[in-house]
Parts: structure tokens; sequence; C-alpha cells
């Protein structure tokens, strides 16, 4: 049922759920490209850190040590074998996104390609897009470089394992067979830490990121697990932070324009203001990341149960990332939340089509050759970008939805603690705290906003529209 359920959301959205005859056809004629990158680095102990079932590994990390450390994150080719223009390429373009679900997931890219020929494997030799990155002592990348390289997977290791190891568990299997690294993901581990203080300094939000996460065994949900963050997800995220700003101004410095990503100064920042004085705290009148920041730390140390129904309601009035093009030597608005003025996305090109439109600026940069996307071509693809992404996001919530309205079927009639996470002229929408299950407040809703809390009862669910429908108790 949910199988069917996230096939249809897919063509109701506006996505394409299977992949057209031409491209299977094309898949079914691509052969080996030749090596390519200039540098051969796979000696370094490179290696990646997922979730424990990624199978597209878009990127690799390793550090080098020294009086300025270096970062470097290397980035599958996937433009070796997905060339502008091509079948393959043209439904990448129209669904922009991997689409994950918990019945199925939409890769964007075959997994022929995304999990295997453009996939940075374990013990695979691979060519990669490097981004090399001197950081200082205050956590900015003083220096960096943009390259083509040979790069090899010495370890696929997963954020569980990582995170448990950093916090004085088990190590993972991998560190028997790679003897450097242990000492390799302390140091990266420690790397991480720096360039985070650097970050929260500037601003950046540091919210509650845990996720609802369905288990489906046999096409049944079995259970709702919250997916916590961790360690080795701060860690990972860190560096795609820096990588993705290297980027950004890489491309700038050689006068190439780039689709950047931006979360816009927030519209709704006087709710901002209100909500935090209900928390006892005072934020001004124009918005301003840092102090807000300060704020929501203070308010997870003092208020630690209560800080995860804060941060999504901070998250709703914020508003949404989406894409913009910038023309070479431009401003955008830069990335509200992450406190950054130059940022586009370029760590995942398997999963996500502006990243492999950056990929390819990237290779006309190194070439020397005329950017292959004018500002002309970037601004309707970096909106119809956003478009789709909002349309996946859709179909991924709606699935999640369905889900949990099966899980939910038999409990209507029972009382729950909520908090509202969205109010406007198309409805009000409320969360449970345990599990974070949301739904519509079908019925008393009047005079209610995003950051309110309200008793409700649940009156009835719809899997196929994944609907969860409460009343006011």
């Amino acid at each position: 049922m949910l199988q069917g359920i996230a096939w249809r959301a897919m063509v109701k959205y506006g996505l394409e759920p299977d992949w057209p005859p031409a491209a299977l056809a094309e898949l079914a004629r691509i052969s080996e490209s030749p090596a390519t990158g200039s540098r051969d680095l796979r000696a370094l102990p490179w290696s990646s850190i997922d979730n424990d079932d990624s199978r597209d590994l878009d990127q690799l990390e390793v550090c080098i040590e020294g009086p300025s450390p270096r970062l470097l994150i290397a980035i599958a080719d996937v433009d070796a074998l997905v060339r502008r223009g091509s079948a393959l390429d043209g439904h990448a373009e129209r669904n922009t996104t991997s689409v994950y679900t918990p019945a199925r997931i939409f890769p964007m890219l075959p997994p022929e390609l995304s999990t295997d020929r453009t996939s940075l494997n374990e013990d695979a030799d691979r060519d990669a897009i490097v981004v090399d990155m001197t950081i200082g002592g205050d956590g900015a990348a003083a220096e960096f470089d943009v390259y083509r390289a040979r790069v090899r997977n010495r370890a696929k290791l997963t954020y569980g394992a990582v995170a448990a190891w950093l916090d004085g568990g088990p190590a993972p299997a991998a560190f028997d067979s790679e003897p450097a690294l242990p000492a390799q993901v302390r140091l990266q581990d420690r790397l991480a830490s720096v360039l985070r203080a650097r970050r929260q300094e500037e601003g950046a939000l540091d919210f509650d990121r845990r996720e609802l996460k369905p288990i489906v065994t046999d096409g049944e949900v079995t259970d709702l697990h919250t997916e916590e963050p961790n360690r080795a997800r701060d860690l990972i995220e860190s560096f795609m932070v820096t990588a993705n700003g290297a980027t950004a101004r890489f491309l700038s410095s050689r006068g190439y324009p780039s689709i950047r990503r931006v979360v816009r100064s927030p519209e709704r920042w006087p709710r901002i203001v209100e909500l935090a004085a209900q928390y006892g705290g005072h934020l001004p009148a124009q918005p301003d990341a840092r102090v807000l920041e300060a704020f929501l730390q203070a308010q997870r140390a003092a208020r630690p149960d209560e800080f995860g129904d804060l941060s999504l309601s901070v998250i709703k009035l914020l508003g949404r990332g989406e894409y913009v093009a910038e023309a070479a030597g431009g401003s955008s608005d830069g990335h509200f939340a992450l406190a950054v003025a130059n940022y586009t996305h370029s760590t995942a090109p398997n999963r996500r089509y502006p990243d492999l439109v950056t990929q390819r600026l990237l290779k006309a940069a190194l070439a020397g050759a005329p950017s292959p996307y004018p500002v002309a071509v970037l601004a309707p693809l970096a909106a119809h970008c956003t478009k789709q992404e909002d349309a996946a996001n859709k179909v991924e919530r709606l699935v999640r939805k369905a889900a949990a309205a099966l899980w939910m079927s038999n409990r209507v009639g029972q009382e729950f603690d909520t908090i509202v996470t969205g109010a406007s002229s198309k409805g009000t929408w409320v969360r449970l705290r345990v599990p974070p299950v949301e739904g519509r407040l079908a019925r008393g809703a009047e005079g209610l906003d995003v950051g309110d809390r309200v008793r409700v009862r649940l009156i009835s669910t719809d899997p196929e529209q994944g609907f969860i429908d409460f009343a006011r108790a």
C-alpha cells in the first residue's frame, strides 16, 4: 500500500517515478570512461561516513595534519558518465533530486550509476573533483584549491558506528584492516570541532535535528523511530558546509557564474521575536542570526525537553531555502541559517542536480573553457530546481504522513499534547511531542499561531491522502 502511495505522490507533484525508455537504453550503452584525474591521491586514507543504508556515496574526506591542517573533500565525478543533454541528464534535470520515502527510493540517477559506477565505493579507484582547503586556527578556510584527482575509498563508515566510537564505544570493524583510520577519524573530529566553533561564532543556527523515520517491514509500518543527531553527522555537516563555501568562492574567483543556495532574511522575524519573549528571551527588531543562535543555545541548556518544539517553530518561521543564479562577481542574499554569504551545493552530484551543474561549471573553470551555463540559462534552471525540491519534499512528507497515519489509525479518540507547526489561510498544523507525528488541526484552530501549545484529540486518519486530523481537546 505504501509503495503505491509513494508512486502516486510522485506523479501528483510533477515528478517522474519511472525511468524513460530512452534513458534506460542509454544506460545500457554507457562504457567506462578513461581515468582523467590529474593527480593520484589514492594513497591517502580516504573514507566515507554516511547512513547505514546509503549506497550512493558522493564524497570522501581526509585531513592532513600540520601547523595549518588541510581538509580534502573528494566529490564523485558524475559528469564523466552523465553528459549534459543526454537522456539520463534529461530525467535528472526534470526531477532535480533523489526522493527518499520509507516505502521506496526514487533515485535521480539509475542505481547502476549512482550506487556503482559514479559512486565512491569502498576499495574502488574513482575519478573525483577535490576541494582542498587549508584551515586556519580560527576555523576559516584561509586557502583553497579545486582540482581533478584519482582517489580510493579505504572504508565505508557509518554515522552510528563512528559516533559510538568517538563517544568511547567499540571501534568500527574497518579499523582492523586500515590501521591509519583511527588517527585519521580523530583528526577529522578535532578539525570539525574547530569549524563548528567558527560557524557558531558567526551566527550559524544549531537546531534540534531529530527526524521521524517510519520503520517499514514487508510493506507494513511496524514502528516510528526518531533519528538523533550525533558527532559523526556534525562532522560531515561541518565539512560539507566548508567545502560548499570554498566551491562558491572558487567559481567567483575564476569569473564563472554559479547556482547559489540561499535562505533569505526571515520575513516572519516579528513572530520569532514574539516567540522568544514567551520563553523569557529578547531579540532585536531586525533579523540577527548571532543573537538568535545565542538565544537558542540558552534555551537548549535551560529547557532541553522543550527545545525540540522551540527549534521546530523557529525553522518553520525562517522560511525555505532556494536556489538562485549568480553572475560572476555578483552577490546573493546568502544563507541566513548557516551565516554564510557565499554558498552553493556541490557535494552530492549523484542525488542533486544543482550539484551536477556546479560540477560542470568547476570542470569548465579548471579547463579554462567557456561556462556551459550562462546566467540566462542558470536563472530558470535554479527556479526549476527550487520548485522540484519543494515537490520532492511534499512527496517525502506525504509518504511519512501516510506511514504515520497507518501507525496512528488504531489511536482515534486518544488525546495528545502538541505544538503548532504551521498556521496560515490553508490551515493549521500541529505536531505531537512523542512520537513527532504531524497532522492538521481540523477543529478549534482559531487564534493559534506557530509555537503555541495545544492539547488535541485524534479524530480521523486517511493513509492514502496522508491525512491525520485532530480537534482541539
